[in-house]
């Protein structure tokens, strides 16, 4: 699926479908620069498990964006050119 920009210039928007747990840093740089609430922030475990950030802070070791609604991404890329650790997966609609 293509659009085009507003002076006519084709455009391909690539939506965010994963985020690597392991790469993600936690920052918030992607979710500040998202107006459309696509991600939010957990908290990953010893055992690599994502929880909520609400549990035991001693079970949290180190914090980590994940998808909060994939179906809300308009495909801007805003998230993957703020992020410095590249840990974001997008890919044009089927």
């Amino acid at each position: 699926m293509s659009f085009a920009t507003r002076d006519g210039r084709n455009w391909t928007p690539e939506y965010l479908i994963s985020i690597d747990p392991k790469k993600c840093i936690g920052c918030g740089r992607c979710y500040k620069v998202c107006g459309r609430e696509v991600m939010m922030l957990k908290g990953l475990n010893e055992a690599g498990e994502i929880i909520d950030l609400e549990d035991d802070d001693d079970e949290i070791e180190k914090k980590v964006m994940v998808l909060k609604d994939q179906g809300a991404c308009i495909g801007c890329g805003a998230c993957a050119r703020v992020c410095p650790a590249n840990c974001q997966t997008h890919s044009p609609a089927a």
